[in-house]
């Protein structure tokens, strides 16, 4: 078990983990006996969120020297795989079997679990979130056991979208798809005004679309428009928008090398859907990131009242990101029983000025009861986000009852899950 006395801090710098020891078993079996011994607990994934949602007040656990297990099950259409394989990892194993996953996010880089666990997603009107694909999940519990459950027990659409606080997942099986090509093409200058006219329009055209814009100005600066190529070709010409005469970065003016291809040329899935090559750092890491999800219906509106505040917004930010995904049933997910539009910033990395403008923003879009993506910047308090979450009471309680020492628990779960006072195993 390493010393954590050297601070470890996430992929962007923002955040710096607390854990009194940094533990990395290269069994299960290992792992099993560290939880049953320890007071407090939980896993660290690829340290891509900008959230304090991986922090431990004890130990914290790196499954990254497990071994590696992709299992595909033909008979049931699902890959059972070791929770910290990142995307990037399984993406390609998956398409030589003949499958492939329904949609990517758009960094391969981050870890199975980690990106279940914290809903995070691609884009497309009937795409879900990655964790909308899991149909079961094992796990080492509070006392060491090791325990599955799967789509359809009890508590199981409280136990993928969980933060962590169930427990320390080990594997994830998916729902998988026969694999599929893809082609991407990337529009320049969308108009605002046809934005806003004809967002359902744009977002329809593709199975995955993202619009990027600055907010400045009479336009949105890019389009990038995701299409299987056994469907029927999109041409956004009709907007005004033109075809990009070359490779294009989402943050205007970056190289576009670590980006995947472009300009309509056909590929396997997994090399078109991510936004960024596996291969690459997509970016420095020199930055803040915030996303919030509103219900569909409100998406118009809730464009119309960021773009009020553009003025605000536009000094502190590289790019804006908007993309659409639909509903899940689990109970955590910032898509939960809404089909949402997904507002996403990326901002500069000076949290000192980019906060008063992440609480600008959230304060313009309260009318739409805004869901943060957990795993991101947020300043909504805790009382207004449990206000959003109409199963927050049934997920308190799932977590009372297989974790009532709060071993699992950190200082992000207790504000947000309102738990009980942890039990004395805590001290």
């Amino acid at each position: 078990m390493a010393d954590a006395g050297v601070a470890l801090r996430n992929w962007a710098g923002n955040v710096v983990y607390t854990p009194t020891s940094l533990a990395e078993p290269t069994s299960v079996a290992q792992l099993q006996s560290l939880v049953a011994a320890s007071p407090r607990i939980r896993a660290l994934g690829t340290r891509h969120s900008f959230s304090t949602v991986a922090d431990a007040p004890g130990v914290l656990v790196s499954l990254a020297l497990l071994p590696r297990e992709v299992d595909v099950e033909p008979a049931s259409s699902t890959v059972r795989v070791s929770a910290a394989t990142r995307w990037g990892e399984l993406a390609p194993l998956l398409h030589e079997a003949g499958y492939a996953a329904h949609t990517l996010g758009s960094l391969p880089h981050i870890s199975v679990a980690g990106s279940v666990a914290t809903g995070t997603h691609g884009s497309g009107d009937r795409n879900g979130s990655l964790a909308s694909a899991v149909a079961a999940l094992e796990l080492v519990g509070a006392d060491g056991s090791l325990r599955r459950i799967s789509r359809g027990d009890k508590g199981f659409d409280g136990s993928v979208v969980a933060l962590g606080t169930l427990g320390i997942v080990t594997h994830v099986t998916l729902e998988v798809q026969p694999t599929y090509e893809v082609e991407q093409t990337v529009y320049d200058d969308l108009p605002w005004t046809v934005l806003q006219s004809e967002l359902d329009a744009v977002m329809a055209s593709a199975s995955s679309v993202s619009v990027f814009t600055r907010w400045l100005g009479a336009v949105a600066e890019q389009v990038w428009v995701k299409r299987r190529t056994n469907e029927p070709a999109p041409d956004l010409g009709w907007t005004g928008a033109r075809v990009a005469d070359g490779p294009r970065h989402p943050v205007p003016g970056a190289d576009p090398s670590s980006c995947t291809e472009q300009g309509s040329v056909a590929g396997p899935w997994f090399q078109r859907a991510p936004h960024f090559k596996v291969d690459v750092t997509p970016s420095s890491g020199d930055e803040l990131q915030t996303e919030y999800l509103v219900a569909r219906e409100h998406a118009v509106a809730a464009l119309d009242a960021v773009h009020r505040i553009r003025e605000l917004v536009a000094p502190v930010l590289q790019i804006s990101e908007l993309r659409t995904v639909a509903a899940d049933q689990l109970w955590l997910s910032p898509a939960y029983q809404r089909d949402s539009l997904a507002i996403h910033f990326t901002w500069i990395s000076d949290a000192s000025a980019v906060l008063p403008v992440v609480e600008a923003v959230e304060s313009a879009l309260t009318p739409f009861a805004p869901r943060p993506h957990w795993g991101k910047v947020f300043a909504v308090p805790p009382a207004t986000v449990a206000s959003r979450y109409p199963r927050l009471g049934e997920m308190a309680a799932l977590v009372t009852e297989h974790d009532p020492d709060r071993v699992f628990s950190n200082d992000m779960s207790d504000r947000h899950v309102r738990f009980p006072t942890a039990s004395s195993r805590q001290t």
